[in-house]
């Protein structure tokens, strides 16, 4: 008896998003370029200061391509921010994540400056010292759009803070503590330089000492 022949079978759906064109990778690509391109001109110029055609040039591009991908100059600024919060929210994340569940609350504070230092004064450090300086050139709802981002990222500092605040390593209460050390960090953007007599692991170090007593 002949076998009959096989049925050829429907392959499965493929689950999750399809994956993006050769296009789509190269607009995504081209819009990263922008806003890194704008970061570090309105940090080194200022928002006033910097036209379009500058951020077209410094990306590559042509002078009309920023309002292909955004309405406006302060659109971009608003992208330079919300873009820059929300990535660093993940790497603060997996900065923790790869600590470990035993991690002390002295070696969550520790790693969460080195982080900020990091964020602050490396290599990609631009978008947050555009947000201390410009923030007043977005609009209100811009504004309440990075607060709530940058909230979110603060707050996972509160925990760590109150720990520290029980075991009587921190005095001020953790909500201060969280004002007083952001401002205190955020200060390095003004005296750091690379070729100063300290690394960041070095500041870090120093800044620990400060915030916690630690020896």
């Amino acid at each position: 008896m002949e076998r009959p022949e096989p049925t050829p079978t429907t392959p499965a759906p493929r689950r999750g998003r399809p994956p993006k064109t050769a296009a789509e990778r190269d607009e995504g690509n081209r819009r990263q370029a922008l806003i890194a391109a704008a970061a570090k001109l309105f940090r080194t110029k200022g928002f006033d200061a910097t036209s379009t055609r500058d951020i077209a040039a410094a990306a590559d591009m042509q002078s009309g391509s920023p309002f292909y991908f955004f309405q406006s100059k302060q659109a971009l600024l608003h992208a330079v921010m919300q873009e820059g919060m929300a990535r660093v929210a993940v790497t603060q994340s997996d900065t923790l994540k790869a600590l470990g569940a035993g991690a002390s609350a002295h070696d969550k504070l520790r790693a969460l400056i080195r982080h900020h230092f990091e964020v602050l004064l490396g290599p990609y450090s631009d978008f947050i010292p555009v947000m201390l300086y410009e923030w007043r050139s977005l609009t209100p709802e811009q504004r309440a759009d990075v607060t709530q981002i940058k909230d979110a990222y603060e707050s996972v500092w509160i925990p760590v803070l109150r720990a520290l605040h029980r075991s009587g390593h921190i005095k001020a209460k953790p909500g201060a503590a969280r004002l007083l050390i952001f401002g205190a960090l955020h200060w390095a953007v003004q005296w750091y330089s690379v070729d100063g007599p300290m690394t960041l692991d070095e500041i870090s170090a120093q800044a620990m000492k400060l915030f916690t007593g630690e020896a």
